[in-house]
């Protein structure tokens, strides 16, 4: 089996997947040997990181672990210093299982449960976030010393996701919500936002630093003393390096120097650094002379379970085929297959309509029954979304690796 080039990610993928399937058997019938899996590369979750601290580093990161929960994940950016975005009581305790200090979690949730409040407050974590009376009215009964954020709206309208319609209070209503807290005595540290999940337009930070200036000297004027800004996530891992130079421009013109930057990026750390790997578990292919419609391949997992982001964000999945490493023997006659243009729709396990991973795509070669897909960029949003419908499961097996120590053994290896 052919070593990869250095430091290539693509090609230290490939032999990690050749190497797992060559410890299959097509034959046997046993589950594990149809089970999908996930390569994911930690040391590029670890190049987004310094790639974040050269880009923003007045910017510190509190990863949003609703993206992505992997437990070597969370402890592999603990270990980085990175802070953590928590959403609920699940994911409060999956950071402080791993012994992250609560001083470096924030819980951002808008609207939380008295259940939720009180388990934050005992476990030691104090910073939060609000955007509406009632929930004020919660924190004073059983988190009274909480360090509040006021979430105020911002969107950007091209975000894959937007969040404006649920979250975050309008500039008619920051004043009254500052007052109220003040009337509390409940303390208010910061101001937060979040434009969207796969933000593009930067100006939707900009717009959103502006109105937090005037929230900020709203909040001065009122009492409060206020010394943080949280700018959200919605970071892309295209066009980083534009967004983050417009940040850092609108940091400079709407806040005092004294002010601390947090933010929450999820899909940025994650979506390159994992790749899905699935099983083609059945094929219908379409008789007679109409070839209009393409063949349909049938895998083992869809929108149910690891590729919700096809409905949810209208993600267009492009796989791969796996071909066999050269040391291989494949059982199946390699030379019966096909040569040239085929077109496939790729359907998940269940038995329902709206499972179709993509309608029509090309494959430069005839795709057969128990052949392996491979599917880039599934580190955001697919294993934390999927479900267990139709009672298929959907928690993969995951090989780690880190390409910063393993292709230093393989010149090792090379030199010795």
């Amino acid at each position: 089996m052919k070593l990869p080039s250095a430091f290539n990610p693509d090609e230290l993928a490939m032999f990690v997947i050749q190497a797992r399937l060559a410890l299959l058997d097509n034959e046997s019938g046993n589950v594990e040997d149809d089970e999908p899996f996930f390569v994911a590369d930690l040391g590029q979750v670890y190049q987004q990181h310094q790639r974040w601290t050269r880009n923003l580093p007045a910017v510190q990161p509190f990863y949003a672990v609703k993206c992505n929960p992997d437990p070597t994940l969370l402890r592999f950016l603990a270990e980085l210093g990175t802070g953590f975005d928590c959403a609920s009581i699940d994911e409060l305790k999956r950071v402080r299982n791993l012994g992250v200090d609560p001083s470096r979690i924030v819980f951002a949730n808008p609207c939380k449960a008295a259940s939720a409040l009180c388990t934050a407050r005992d476990m030691g974590v104090t910073k939060t976030t609000f955007d509406n009376l009632d929930e004020l009215d919660s924190i004073k009964q059983f988190m009274p010393n909480a360090q509040l954020f006021l979430r105020i709206y911002a969107s950007d309208d091209d975000a894959l996701i937007q969040f404006g319609d649920k979250f975050g209070a309008s500039p008619e209503a920051t004043t009254v919500l500052l007052e109220r807290a003040w009337d509390l005595g409940l303390e208010i540290v910061g101001v937060s936002f979040h434009v969207g999940t796969g933000a593009t337009n930067h100006q939707s930070f900009v717009d959103a630093m502006e109105r937090a200036e005037t929230v900020f000297n709203q909040a001065t004027r009122i009492g409060h003393h206020l010394q943080y800004l949280d700018i959200g996530g919605g970071f892309q891992d295209a066009g980083f390096e534009r967004m983050a130079s417009g940040i850092k421009e609108a940091v400079k013109l709407y806040m005092p120097p004294e002010v601390r930057i947090i933010a929450e990026p999820g899909r940025f750390y994650t979506r390159n650094a994992y790749t899905l790997v699935c099983k083609v578990i059945s094929r219908r292919c379409q008789i007679g002379n109409d070839k209009s419609n393409p063949d349909m391949l049938y895998q083992n997992d869809g929108v149910y379970g690891n590729f919700m982001n096809v409905l949810v964000e209208k993600e267009i999945m492009r796989p791969s085929l796996v071909t066999p490493a050269l040391s291989l023997t494949d059982s199946r006659a390699e030379s019966s297959r096909v040569d040239g243009e085929h077109w496939y729709s790729i359907w998940g396990p269940t038995c329902d309509s709206v499972d179709c991973v993509t309608r029509k795509m090309r494959m430069d070669l005839e795709v057969k029954v128990g052949d392996w897909l491979m599917y880039k960029n599934m580190g955001a949003y697919t294993m934390a979304t999927s479900t267990r419908f139709n009672g298929f499961e959907a928690q993969h097996p995951v090989i780690y690796i880190n390409r910063m120590y393993v292709m230093n053994s393989i010149d090792k290896v090379r030199g010795g």
